[in-house]
């Protein structure tokens, strides 16, 4: 018996290689702008439908976006700027000037989608290829739009989970001690 259990960690040791060669590339441009991209879907989500519906009009001074608007910003930038990218995938139909809680949240989660779909066109040559960005930006490789779009959202995000706590409610990454 212990024979045998030797054998087999022995045998998994040494195929542990050969297994992990098989596995999907990572660590590549490509995948690692695609990996934070949806990644940053997932924080924006839960960030977002963080505050309660009937304070998704609530704004933290009378100049500024409301909660709602704040979302909904982030979701036409992301639009826009990664349309610049050149890909073939179109972009939604997303209703900017939504109201409703679920709507609103519909209209960021398709801005990530359409994000998605039109990243995992590109492999690391592609991201590095430089494209027509928005004239704020000029000419850039795909990689950096792609990430101006991130960096973007997360200047939003930052006040948005101001404007949660100024309503008493702790962000969600807060909660889990990050």
């Amino acid at each position: 018996m212990k024979y045998a259990i030797s054998v087999l960690v022995v045998s998994s040791l040494l195929l542990a290689p050969a297994v992990r060669a098989q596995a999907p590339a990572t660590g590549t441009l490509a995948a690692d702008v695609l990996a934070d991209w949806q990644g940053q879907k997932e924080q924006m989500m839960g960030l977002a439908g963080a505050m309660p519906e009937d304070k998704f009009g609530y704004k933290s001074t009378p100049a500024q976006r409301s909660y709602g608007e704040q979302i909904l910003h982030v979701a036409q930038i992301n639009m826009f700027l990664l349309q610049s990218l050149g890909a073939k995938a179109a972009p939604p139909q997303v209703n900017l000037k939504a109201t409703s809680k679920a709507d609103i949240l519909q209209a960021l989660a398709q801005s990530y989608d359409f994000g998605t779909a039109a990243l995992k066109e590109f492999n690391d040559a592609a991201m590095a290829q430089a494209v027509d960005g928005p004239r704020f930006l000029g000419r850039a490789t795909r990689a950096r739009i792609a990430y101006f779009a991130m960096s973007h959202a997360m200047d939003i995000y930052g006040q948005m989970a101001v404007y949660l706590r100024l309503n008493d409610i702790v962000p969600p990454a807060s909660r889990r001690g990050v």
